[in-house]
Formats: structure tokens, sequence, C-alpha cells
């Protein structure tokens, strides 16, 4: 089995879907005004965080000029300040700000992954490019032993999880879970499954996610991880 080491540097190095190469190549030679002049990343990004941890969060795919600019997932854009200040609050990251990869940030207990690994053009990957990333979470899961609670970030992020989950041997309740902000389920063996809303602009500029709803959901991740030591 592969390390979390050598499979990031599978990650980087993937050139699966065409398209998403196309684009994340694009959007770094093309850089709006505010970010002109600096290097993009503009490869695939592989999780981010503790190999040893308790806690995963899933999200969906990199912004354009977000992670695909800094070289870390939920990095460089405001759903990431949303996310990195909340891990910091609950006493996941050692600093309140994720600006770039090279930024000292470490995460305690705490590993963040996503559907895709590459920004994807309208934030909408296609069908045959969640099924080209899977194998990686799917992977992610085998090498993460030690996780027992995981908050997935939006709808999309919720269903991939549950089918890596049961690509890699795990069981899905019947009937199938359903994505409900702040919903809570047990997948057996000690794992569970939260929901929250996606902390993206739309999201949080709207008011459908508000920081009490989202560090609720954290909080409810803490109290979990404490009961299942």
């Amino acid at each position: 089995m592969a390390s979390i080491g050598q499979l990031t540097r599978t990650i980087i190095r993937c050139t699966k879907c065409p398209r998403l190469v196309r684009w994340r190549e694009q959007v770094a030679k093309e850089p709006p005004r505010r970010y002109e002049g600096q290097t993009y990343w503009a490869k695939p990004l592989p999780g981010f965080g503790d190999p040893k941890a308790r806690l995963l969060v899933a999200g969906l795919a990199p912004a354009a000029h977000g992670g695909n600019r800094t070289g870390r997932i939920f990095t460089g854009d405001r759903s990431g300040d949303w996310l990195y200040e909340t891990l910091y609050a609950f006493g996941f990251s050692n600093q309140l700000n994720s600006i770039h990869r090279s930024d000292g940030l470490r995460l305690e207990g705490c590993y963040i992954t996503a559907a895709v690994r590459c920004a994807p053009p309208a934030n909408k990957p296609s069908r045959d490019e969640f099924e080209n990333c899977r194998p990686y979470l799917v992977q992610e899961l085998k090498l993460l032993k030690d996780i027992r609670v995981v908050v997935a970030l939006g709808k999309i992020a919720f269903d991939s999880f549950l089918k890596a989950y049961q690509e890699n041997g795990g069981i899905v309740p019947r009937p199938r879970p359903q994505f409900r902000h702040g919903g809570s389920i047990s997948l057996g063996n000690g794992l569970t499954l939260l929901a929250c809303y996606h902390p993206s602009q739309q999201n949080t500029f709207t008011g459908k996610l508000t920081r009490e709803m989202f560090y609720g959901v954290f909080r409810k991740a803490k109290e979990t991880l404490i009961q299942t030591k």
C-alpha cells in the first residue's frame, strides 16, 4: 500500500482529465489583476494535514484562484478563510490563517481532502472527472486509519465521500443517507459522518450558512471525537 507521501506525488502528477488540465493551466496564465505576477501552482492538489488525523474534512474541488494558485487545498480564498479560522478555534490548526503552502501552517488531528483535485470550470466537475478522481479519495481512506469523524462540506462532497467509503468496503446505511446541514450519520466501526453547508461566498454572503452554524458542526465533531477516545 502506498504511503501518504507516495499518494501525494501521484496526485500532483495526474493528467487523467484533459479539460481540467487545460483549465488549471489557462487560469494560471491569465490571472485577475489582483494576482498578476504571482506564480500559480496549476497542478492537482493532494490532501493536506496530519496522517494520524481523527477528523477528515472533505470538500468539492480547488478554486481556480484559491488552491490552484497557492498550492494548498482550501487556501487563498474566502471559503478557506472560514475553514481554517474554524479549525484554529477548535484546536486543529497551529495558526489562524492559511495563505500559501509555505506559510508554516500545520494541522493537528485533522486532514483535508476533496472529491476532485483540480480546479474545474465554473466549479462544476463532470461525471467522468469525479470518477477519475475518486480512487485518490478511496486510497486516502485506506491510509488514514485513525479517522473517526468526517465533515462533508456540501452535498456533492457528502455524496462523493459515501461513494468512496463504499468502494473502500464500507457499508452505507439503507435508506441511503441524504444531505442535511447539521445531519449526523453513524457509519459503523466508530465512524461518524457530519453534513455541513459549504462555506462558499454564495452561502456565507446570503446567510444560508452563518458562523455559528459552521461552528456548530465542528463543535459536534470535537464532541464526538472526545466521546470516541
